[in-house]
């Protein structure tokens, strides 16, 4: 199937971004995928300049509307029959596709030998790229339309996001990593962070809580060629293990060596430890007030 005249030489990749008042982001995100033949871009009623700068950039821009329930933003994008290339590619506002991964991509999909990939970020920091700090996180973003969705967790009513934060993809079929780096790199001050650290607790406390409830470790899927798998396997032995702040800070600044990213490297460790205490805390809270908190009980 031949490319119209303004896709040619273009990659047969959508990229799909979701969006909420990106304005200072979506510019660098858009600018790093010219090449791909489609780019949609998925808005939950921004306020800013988020529409008319991805228009300008010759996106797709839609709208999504939020009923409180399943499917959220990006599944609800896969699913509308709006992609029309044979491979799609998952972004955030505030990442970047270097021409390295770029190229990287292109082979990926040439050799059409697998149905998704693996991607890792370039998690920059205060100014900082967290190498050693924050150097996990392979995340399935690249993969065959019709082969991947996102799993339901049965959250929609926690925490009240209409995108998907931790959800992952699922694909059927057979996966690969690619190795360049996904640039990762928001406009937001550390104020609008440490606000968005805040909603992740809440509804990572609600989460555990009922994980809590089905707290079979699967210790085979440590030894997976998924890393999703052991991912999950890795979080399900953290959850058993006390005093969980201060090992995580440990594990990050010692073990990880996050020392090495310098001042911000600490702050980083440090932040992440308090996300993880008022994670506890919530948990705690929940418990001896459950009436204050009845999707515990859901």
């Amino acid at each position: 199937m031949s490319l119209p005249t303004y896709q040619k030489n273009k990659l047969p990749v959508t990229v799909l971004i979701a969006t909420k008042n990106e304005e200072g982001n979506l510019p660098a995100c858009l600018d790093s995928v010219t090449w791909a033949a489609q780019v949609l871009v998925i808005d939950s009623g921004s306020d800013d300049q988020t529409e008319q700068i991805a228009r300008e950039c010759e996106a797709e821009f839609h709208e999504f509307h939020y009923d409180g329930k399943w499917p959220k933003k990006r599944n609800w994008a896969l699913k509308s029959g709006l992609v029309n290339q044979p491979w799609v590619l998952i972004l955030d506002a505030d990442e970047r596709v270097s021409s390295i991964l770029r190229d990287s991509i292109q082979k990926a999909i040439t050799q059409n030998t697998h149905d998704g990939f693996y991607l890792r970020w370039k998690f920059v920091f205060l100014g900082k790229w967290m190498k050693h700090a924050w150097n996990h996180g392979w995340m399935l973003r690249l993969f065959r339309h019709g082969k991947g969705i996102y799993e339901n967790l049965k959250m929609t009513h926690e925490g009240g996001w209409d995108t998907e934060v931790h959800e992952n993809v699922i694909v059927q079929g057979s996966c690969d990593k690619l190795s360049p780096v996904l640039d990762h790199e928001s406009s937001h001050d550390l104020h609008r962070w440490i606000l968005k650290q805040n909603e992740f607790s809440t509804w990572n406390a609600q989460r555990r809580l009922k994980q809590s409830k089905n707290s079979q470790l699967s210790f085979d899927h440590l030894f997976s060629s998924d890393p999703g798998r052991r991912r999950k396997a890795m979080k399900g032995i953290f959850l058993k293990l006390p005093a969980k702040p201060f090992l995580l800070f440990v594990w990050l600044y010692f073990f990880k060596r996050g020392f090495l990213d310098g001042r911000a490297g600490l702050y980083f460790c440090c932040l992440r430890a308090s996300h993880e205490l008022n994670i506890c805390a919530k948990i705690f809270e929940a418990k001896r007030h459950p009436e204050n908190h009845p999707h515990e009980n859901s």
